[in-house]
């Protein structure tokens, strides 16, 4: 069993660049006790209301509260909801340096929670590749930025940030770093299978159940069709690893030509699943930048989600949470 709790320390200070759709998560949390009159749902009296950094933002804040350095490169819109997102992402000092305000709407979500259990959600959204004069400002930050950071996490969510012009501008530049420090940065992909060619020579990719059935082409039951599911999606796409993401039944991570490496589930309660890809993502990215190998990383990842899916709402994982359920205890 190695040493993961050892690991934990190395993560202060890394620098990482999360790419991708930013997202501002707005709760409103009440009581119902009645069915309206005017259709057959329920009517909640709010109590409280909440925004939190939600898609790629929760990655960034995920990594800052285990100690990383991460600055995020992606849109939002010069309005109201924009500068939430900016208050937001104010306590991370330079997180927003690659952020670019444009003329699109910022991306909200708004989830409507009653006795903690979620109503309805609402979401107001534009999709597509970004308007030229902000896709060109993306396309440069990524350019010129890109030597300053440890390693690289993408974390799609279908809106349009991650495209085809960002993404080869990645590469070029990945290349070009490796090629002049001789450090070879690890690419971490949260995907969406829609965007799958993408995210061809990633360092790891990490679907869950469903994405990894779409990106395969293959029906997965239980451990069924799982490594065939896991080598398709590696062949396609000539990455190194895949971590597939099982909810309950675990992970399973597949690492070049090894044996499929079967994780199980680390959650001790489940009361909500939201953001747990986030927290994936921001702790194998971590784990990896701080010289872990890629088992390692794939297990502090997830001993972290079976922290956050304890919470109620978007939330991250913290240094001292994540060390104690290493140790077997739970906050």
């Amino acid at each position: 069993m190695p040493d993961l709790q050892a690991l934990v320390p190395r993560f202060a200070g890394l620098r990482v660049l999360v790419i991708g759709d930013i997202i501002l998560d707005h709760f409103l949390w009440g009581h119902a006790s009645r069915i309206s009159p005017e259709a057959p749902v329920p009517v909640v009296n709010v109590q409280k209301e909440e925004y939190l950094l939600g898609g790629s933002a929760n990655v960034l804040s995920n990594i800052a509260s285990l100690g990383g350095k991460a600055e995020l490169c992606g849109l939002i819109g010069e309005d109201a909801m924009g500068d939430k997102v900016l208050e937001l992402l104010a306590r991370f000092q330079g997180a927003d340096k690659g952020i670019i305000r444009g003329t699109r709407a910022t991306t909200l979500k708004t989830r409507v929670l009653a006795q903690g259990q979620q109503v309805v959600r609402i979401d107001q959204e534009e999709r597509g590749t970004p308007p030229s004069p902000s896709l060109q400002q993306l396309i440069d930050f990524l350019e010129h930025n890109l030597h300053r950071f440890d390693a690289v996490m993408v974390s799609d969510y279908a809106k349009g940030m991650v495209n085809e012009s960002t993404m080869q501008t990645l590469h070029r530049a990945l290349i070009r770093e490796r090629q002049l420090s001789g450090r070879p940065l690890p690419l971490v992909v949260d995907p969406k299978p829609v965007n799958m060619p993408l995210f061809v020579g990633a360092t790891i990719i990490t679907p869950n159940h469903l994405e990894a059935m779409h990106m395969s082409s293959l029906v997965i039951r239980g451990e069924e069709n799982l490594l065939a599911a896991a080598r398709a999606i590696q062949e396609e796409i000539d990455c190194s690893a895949v971590l597939i993401t099982r909810g309950e039944a675990g992970m399973a991570l597949l690492e070049g030509s090894a044996p499929m490496v079967l994780i199980p589930t680390m959650a001790k309660e489940v009361f909500d699943v939201t953001g747990a890809g986030d927290t994936v993502a921001a702790t194998l990215t971590l784990g990896l930048a701080s010289g872990a190998s890629m088992t390692q990383a794939a297990m502090l990842a997830n001993h972290a989600a079976g922290v956050v899916v304890g919470k109620v709402g978007t939330a991250a994982v913290s240094v001292t949470e994540l060390l104690a359920a290493l140790a077997g205890r739970q906050l």
